[in-house]
């Protein structure tokens, strides 16, 4: 495994390796890794000859500069971890490799971006495509691997692929959580004894309430979600 910090270096490492037919997977991480991420390193070690993984936490996409600033970072342990799976090259650059001039693109997403969990961060997913494309540019990979906990996110990423012809796959992998049910995610660490606890019943919760309505109607199952979580 390598550690690259510069676009150029990684891009003349991906042409070369490209000249000889290799087929180039890319998993796109903000560090912090957990067996989340190293899932879709695996997914992306069975389905190409070369593995790249950036970890770049990307400030476009926070609109809170609180939430930048807190966001965990490790790359000793995000390192350790990559040694022991498929990964070939990590890609680590900085603020001003990736961001050499300020990234004033502004992306149409339809609805796509308004609701959910985009209602409530604006200017998130605009952020986010923002630098996935110039991921993309720099790696050009044949294949993409992203989680569906972001599910959202995931849709995005596919509708900005679908719109600007773009020749990379997207390839969609299974959401890995906790023991408890939580999904896995770099933030849980942020998270207090006492909220940790109170998120997991959220996903036993939903998880429950899908087979409560399967025999049950509506307005039963929206009493039932309920009674449950307070």
């Amino acid at each position: 495994m390598e550690v690259i910090k510069h676009g150029n270096i990684l891009s003349a490492y991906i042409e070369d390796f490209k000249r000889q037919g290799k087929k180039i997977g890319f998993v796109p991480t903000m560090g912090a890794l957990h067996e989340g991420h190293l899932s879709l390193v695996e997914r992306a070690g069975s389905e190409s000859d070369i593995v790249v993984v950036s970890i770049f936490v990307n400030p476009t996409q926070f609109n809170n500069p609180a939430d930048l600033n807190s966001y965990p970072r490790n790359l000793k342990k995000d390192f350790d971890l990559l040694e022991q799976s498929p990964c070939n090259l990590v890609f680590t650059p900085s603020v001003e490799d990736i961001y050499p001039v300020p990234d004033t693109r502004v992306f149409d997403f339809g609805l796509l971006d308004k609701i959910m969990e985009g209602a409530f961060r604006p200017g998130h997913f605009n952020g986010v495509v923002q630098v996935v494309s110039k991921l993309f540019d720099i790696v050009k990979p044949h294949k993409a691997f992203f989680g569906e906990k972001d599910f959202q996110q995931l849709a995005i990423i596919r509708d900005f692929v679908n719109r600007s012809n773009s020749e990379v796959k997207i390839v969609a992998c299974p959401t890995v959580r906790e023991k408890d049910g939580l999904a896995m995610s770099s933030r849980n660490m942020l998270l207090s004894e006492c909220r940790r606890k109170k998120v997991a019943v959220i996903s036993k919760t939903l998880s429950e309430s899908c087979n409560f309505a399967v025999s049950n109607n509506i307005k039963q199952t929206q009493k039932f979600v309920v009674d449950k979580i307070n």
